[in-house]
């Protein structure tokens, strides 16, 4: 630590991506008050589409491409995450260096009428940007309209107010870091809207090679969390998992024993399979892989073929 003065580390530039590389600035900075770190501001191909659904124009992963570009070219150290965005598979030379201590990981109902998506009326409109949740919604109450929802959280929230939805779900720690908890109607309990792997968590991403930052980093990371978010990642890993299917899991630890769910659904929520596990936290990596073989027993390969099948179709007509 004495040889390093300064980080750089990349983030996309929206209001939220900026607070979570200013938290991930504060926290270094309180370890290590002698360092100097530094902020690159990127905008990703993720930002600039905004017409159409990310199922569609290739997934989440289009929110990193540019701040690992400035990880392997040396304008940055370190990208900070959210996790949720973070590919399940990703491959050499990038490694997931730290998982930081998770933020409340629930789906957050927002509406200027409503209370809760129970209260909606038959033909409500509900935005989201997620297959997830909008199979999830539509297994549930299958007499709402769901539609898709882009932009970024001040946007999607104007939309809201404008009348193009009746109510919108969207991830509660990212309406409380942004100091819009107050917007929260209700949050969707787990049983309702199943997380996204990583949800609510922070992920801190280097070259595998900069192993000089293992050990600064590691002062942020959460074993906890870690833990959880592990088993939750491999669920998504051994499912193929993307943003052009509706795969959910969600982890908690007590007593040193992750209890981890897992569901995977078909777009409009007439099949929606789940399973629950549980077992020792040094286990959490198989545990996912158990869960997801649960998954696929009761038949998650056949729809997740279904659905990769007509994404691939929908690619090759752009």
């Amino acid at each position: 630590m004495t040889e390093l003065k300064k980080l750089t580390i990349a983030t996309r530039a929206s209001r939220l991506a900026l607070w979570q590389a200013r938290h991930v600035r504060a926290l270094l900075q309180t370890h290590y008050p002698d360092l100097q770190v530094e902020l690159l501001e990127l905008t990703t191909k993720g930002d600039q589409i905004l017409d159409r659904t990310l199922s569609k124009i290739g997934g989440k992963g289009l929110f990193i491409k540019e701040l690992e570009s400035a990880l392997v070219d040396g304008r940055a150290d370190l990208a900070v995450h959210s996790l949720k965005d973070v590919p399940v598979d990703l491959q050499s030379p990038f490694s997931l260096a730290a998982i930081l201590e998770r933020a409340d990981p629930t789906d957050a109902f927002v509406s200027r009428t409503y209370h809760q998506l129970s209260d909606l009326p038959d033909g409500a409109v509900v935005g989201t940007s997620s297959l997830r949740r909008e199979s999830q919604i539509r297994a549930a109450y299958p007499h709402l309209v769901v539609k898709p929802l882009r932009g970024n959280l001040d946007t999607r929230l104007s939309k809201l107010d404008k009348g193009d939805y009746d109510a919108i779900v969207l991830a509660s720690a990212g309406l409380e870091r942004l100091g819009l908890g107050e917007r929260i109607a209700s949050r969707l309990d787990v049983s309702e809207s199943l997380p996204a792997a990583g949800q609510g968590a922070l992920g801190i991403e280097i070259l595998e090679s900069r192993t000089e930052l293992l050990d600064i980093l590691a002062t942020l990371a959460n074993p906890a969390t870690t833990a959880c978010v592990t088993a939750e990642r491999a669920v998504s890993r051994a499912l193929g998992g993307s943003c052009q299917v509706p795969i959910a899991a969600y982890a908690t630890l007590t007593d040193n024993a992750v209890t981890l769910h897992g569901l995977v659904a078909t777009p409009d929520g007439k099949r929606v399979l789940r399973s629950t596990r549980t077992a020792g936290a040094e286990a959490a990596e198989k545990l996912g892989t158990d869960v997801a073989q649960a998954l696929k027993e009761q038949g998650a390969d056949a729809i997740l073929a279904a659905l990769n099948e007509a994404s691939q179709s929908d690619a090759d007509k752009m």
